[in-house]
């Protein structure tokens, strides 16, 4: 319990990492934060940058800021809060530094495995079931990345962009694509056989697409992919387009979703709704890990492949969150 405040001071770690950043702030979401007065929270969110150390292993860094710029140092400073909750590799020295900083008060609660160095200075480590990693005291298995997805923000998206595709034939089908990853390429090939397939799909439905890109989707992967999807009924949203993103509408309102395989946190988050989620998941862009995370989602009714699929169903499923379940296990170390 912070001194200062009589409340459980808790830091969120956000770094520019988009799946660091929206599984951290899920977990947090979930936990309560917004609500903290309610539940004895207090917490801020806590940006940081890192200056080229960051490329270093965590084993050489140990606990500290070293990876920081100067204006992230300053701004973690005390008081030191109760806990904090981070993801990622490169968040796991700062967390650790933080602990000792504290004279070891704070808890620390890390999503994603941290790496070997320091293992033991953190209460909980959330850690994806298809890492399979070795079960260890401080570990909590996970399906899919937290995120913040949650029912209440796909109400509010959906409120947001009611009417807004209505021009285009239903069913509407989302289509939410990905790209290029450290190991693997998404290539014009590749999206030329998902434009296709989701073009057919949509068109033997008499439906729409709703297609969004990311940031790691190359332009001529993208070209590809539209120029496969031809004259379908569509809206279009470029990654860097002006305007409202509407991902989070796509997800509300569409009545299908197709994703691509390439990122944990895509694939969490479309099945965060209980519509039909397929996953475009060729052998030459899905790692190992990726590939045991598809089969656990259609093994658990999540998701189904979209390989060989021929007719969209109409079917539903329970909504996929990690963040409850990180949450949960948190509120018990609380309490402890």
């Amino acid at each position: 319990m912070n001194d200062v405040t009589g409340k459980t001071l808790v830091w969120v770690l956000v770094d520019d990492r988009a799946g660091n950043k929206s599984q951290a702030l899920g977990v947090a979401k979930a936990l309560g934060l917004s609500l903290g007065l309610s539940l004895g929270l207090a917490f801020e969110v806590k940006n940081i940058a890192y200056n080229k150390a960051a490329s270093l292993p965590n084993v050489v860094l140990g606990a500290s800021f070293k990876t920081l710029t100067t204006s992230s140092r300053e701004a973690l400073r005390s008081p030191w809060p109760d806990l904090v909750i981070a993801a990622g590799r490169r968040t796991a020295p700062v967390a650790g530094h933080i602990k000792k900083r504290s004279g070891g008060k704070t808890k620390l609660v890390h999503i994603m495995y941290p790496g070997k160095r320091g293992e033991d200075d953190f209460a909980l480590i959330a850690v994806p079931e298809h890492d399979q990693l070795a079960p260890a005291e401080n570990r909590f298995e996970m399906t899919g990345a937290p995120h913040g997805v949650t029912p209440e923000v796909l109400d509010e998206a959906r409120t947001q962009w009611a009417g807004k595709f209505d021009h285009l034939p239903k069913p509407h089908v989302a289509l939410i694509v990905g790209g290029d990853t450290k190991r693997k390429s998404f290539t014009p090939n590749m999206a030329k056989d998902l434009g296709e397939q989701a073009a057919n799909l949509a068109n033997e439905a008499g439906g729409s697409l709703l297609i969004t890109t990311s940031r790691r989707s190359s332009p001529k992967a993208t070209k590809a992919l539209l120029d496969a999807v031809g004259d379908i009924p569509k809206t279009v949203f470029k990654w860097g387009d002006a305007g409202d993103n509407p991902y989070f509408g796509y997800l509300a309102r569409a009545d299908h979703i197709i994703v691509t395989g390439d990122s944990v946190s895509m694939c969490s988050e479309a099945c965060a709704t209980p519509k039909p989620v397929y996953i475009f998941a060729p052998k030459a862009l899905i790692g190992d890990k990726h590939a045991r995370l598809h089969d656990g989602l259609y093994a658990k009714g999540y998701a189904r492949p979209l390989q060989a699929l021929k007719t969209l169903d109409d079917w539903t499923h329970a909504r996929l969150n990690a963040a409850v379940d990180v949450a949960d296990a948190i509120k018990k170390h609380l309490e402890d």
